[in-house]
């Protein structure tokens, strides 16, 4: 009998351990299929704030690129950049010899600042590729520079983002070196046409730069360097307002197909001046590589000195 009483107490510990085991497995399964619900729930609000964010973008952009007028047609010296001879001109010529400077001319665009300002009040300018399709406002936040980093036009966290400046800068573009970001999307909105320009081909063309801003002319850059660049914070590294750390950087630039940090195509004809202004377009590089960036450099034309 003792035996049997031994064989019963193994059997229903056995039959015990079975029914805890399943209870367990049960359990665990239910917490997998909550988290797999909620984390599919998440997705989807996610994709729909990115979806309307770029619907959003859509709708602004069809809405101003019918503002957007023929460019009237440009002296042929005007648009083939300029040479180191016509710079110097431009620099040390005054009097009656600047009735002689080149006139650039921008697209007409008539941006309604007032609604851009209900839509978003930290929008202080427009940019404009026409020939890349870049067609977008800028914004800045004052008191948080990381904040458009991960936020979209109606302030929803997450991507596509927007294209805009840090406090390092002024939103005047007085800067010496203005930097512009916006993200590389997979979908080839935002900085992503930057992208084109590894090409040579597609490189050795001209393209400009137009930046609208509220009462005040538009700027006018021509786009001489696109490259791929170590990924560091170019206005906390470089003292720009420094003439010699800003000539330095300039030769850099010109120079920097030979540094051995990736894709660069650098037009040598257009000679870059200290005195001048530049605008750079920062964006992630093809691949992602999140040692590097992608950026794009554009020299002021219609305000040289």
């Amino acid at each position: 009998m003792k035996v049997s009483k031994n064989r019963d107490d193994n059997f229903f510990r056995s039959t015990n351990d079975s029914g805890h085991g399943k209870v367990q497995w049960l359990f665990a399964f239910v917490i997998f299929l909550l988290l797999t619900i909620l984390i599919s729930v998440l997705l989807i609000i996610q994709i729909r704030k990115r979806r309307a964010a770029e619907e959003a973008y859509r709708v602004l952009q069809e809405q101003y690129e019918q503002s957007i007028a023929q460019v009237p047609e440009q002296p042929q010296e005007e648009s083939q950049g300029l040479s180191p001879d016509e710079l110097e001109r431009l620099m040390n010529e005054g009097g009656e010899g600047d009735s002689d400077k080149p006139v650039y001319t921008a697209p007409d665009k008539e941006l309604d600042w007032e609604d851009l300002h209900s839509l978003n009040p930290d929008i202080y300018a427009w940019i404009s590729i026409p020939d890349l399709e870049i067609e977008y406002p800028v914004l800045r936040k004052e008191n948080d520079n990381a904040y458009y980093l991960n936020h979209n036009l109606d302030g929803s966290y997450g991507l596509p983002g927007v294209i805009y400046t840090e406090n390092y800068n002024s939103a005047d573009f007085t800067d010496p070196n203005t930097v512009i970001y916006g993200h590389n999307m997979d979908d080839e909105t935002m900085f992503t046409p930057l992208i084109k320009l590894m090409d040579k081909d597609k490189f050795s063309g001209t393209h400009f730069i137009y930046i609208y801003r509220e009462n005040e002319d538009p700027l006018i850059y021509e786009i001489f360097a696109a490259y791929e660049y170590p990924s560091i914070h170019l206005l906390l590294n470089f003292d720009f307002d420094n003439e010699y750390v800003y000539d330095q950087y300039l030769r850099d630039i010109m120079n920097v197909e030979v540094k051995g940090y990736g894709s660069a195509n650098v037009k040598k004809d257009i000679d870059i001046d200290p005195r001048m202004r530049i605008v750079t377009l920062s964006t992630c590089t093809k691949t992602h590589d999140a040692s590097k960036r992608y950026l794009v450099t554009g020299v002021l034309l219609n305000d040289m000195v």
